[in-house]
């Protein structure tokens, strides 16, 4: 049933923007943006459309002509996330994929930690994988993060965000710069969150918000992986010290499927070194403790694998 307009007015909230990026998936991003439409806090929406070809932006600007539609004509990544925030007036920016969308009163929750705490960053949400509703099960790993953080956080102190599941407060991702071009797509989220925290920055896991995720067919799987991979190896060697730089290599070369995949993310992670060495900035030492933490636990972890 469509909220009054008194009632809509009542519950409105405007402190948060949703940017979502997309590509060739009309479908899904429309079922995203009618849910978004329906939410109380009628949050303004920037869609990113990174050069689709499958009439994607025409199907948002006549279905969704509140929408603020961004055509870059190609495809950005996750900088198209970069170019949406420039356009965001609001203190927060929540994203979200184009098959993920956020749960009625989410982005009030959200919000309210982050005005509660200055010193807070990010606040990533709870993850319901449709269509059963049922937990993603990375939402375990936040819950039970080993990071250390002060006694004030509202939540479970994190050393990363999940870019399609994350609230951040506006300034801060501007003051890292956002995403990496560089990195493109595919584990971007560590060399912002690690740049956050290098600035003093906290984020946080909250089980209040909540952001339903419908994963969508429509990817390159491999191609997800090699990209993922890659980037995880230049982000280690573009921030960490050099001895968990070299463990984080070992463990990697040990551990992902020998397949011609992986030795092309790892190609490429070699071709690209010069570049990523000449970008090296280590993060400080209470920022490398919380990641070292991280490493162990990600070792056995079940959420995060290199396979596709």
């Amino acid at each position: 049933m469509a909220m009054t307009d008194d009632v809509a007015a009542a519950t409105a909230d405007d402190r948060t923007t949703v940017v979502v990026i997309t590509r060739d998936r009309r479908a899904e991003l429309l079922h995203t943006l009618d849910r978004l439409a329906e939410l109380p806090e009628r949050p303004p929406v920037i869609v990113t459309d990174n050069g689709s070809t499958d009439g994607t932006a025409e199907a948002v600007a006549r279905l969704h002509p509140r929408v603020r539609l961004l055509r870059p004509g190609r495809n950005l990544g996750a900088v198209g996330r970069n170019v949406a925030v420039r356009q965001v007036r609001t203190p927060y920016v929540a994203f979200c994929d184009d098959d993920s969308w956020w749960a009625p009163g989410s982005l009030s929750a959200a919000a309210d930690l982050l005005d509660r705490h200055p010193g807070l960053a990010s606040v990533t949400a709870r993850i319901l994988v449709e269509p059963q509703g049922t937990e993603d099960p990375i939402v375990a790993e936040l819950r039970s993060s080993p990071v250390p953080g002060p006694r004030w956080l509202p939540g479970p102190a994190l050393g990363s965000v999940l870019a399609a599941a994350t609230c951040l407060r506006t300034a801060a991702f501007r003051a890292v710069g956002g995403f990496s071009p560089r990195l493109w797509l595919g584990g971007e989220e560590e060399l912002l969150a690690a740049d956050l925290a290098a600035l003093g920055w906290w984020m946080v896991f909250a089980p209040e918000p909540v952001i339903h995720h419908a994963p969508s067919v429509a990817r390159d799987a491999t191609a997800r992986r090699v990209r993922g991979l890659r980037n995880t190896l230049w982000f280690t060697w573009q921030r960490r010290p050099l001895p968990s730089a070299v463990r984080r290599t070992l463990f990697l070369a040990r551990t992902v499927p020998r397949d011609r995949a992986s030795l092309r993310a790892f190609a490429q992670a070699l071709a690209g070194l010069p570049g990523t060495l000449a970008r090296r900035a280590v993060v400080p030492p209470r920022v490398e403790y919380g990641l070292r933490l991280l490493d162990e636990t990600q070792r056995a972890s079940t959420a995060r694998r290199y396979v596709g």
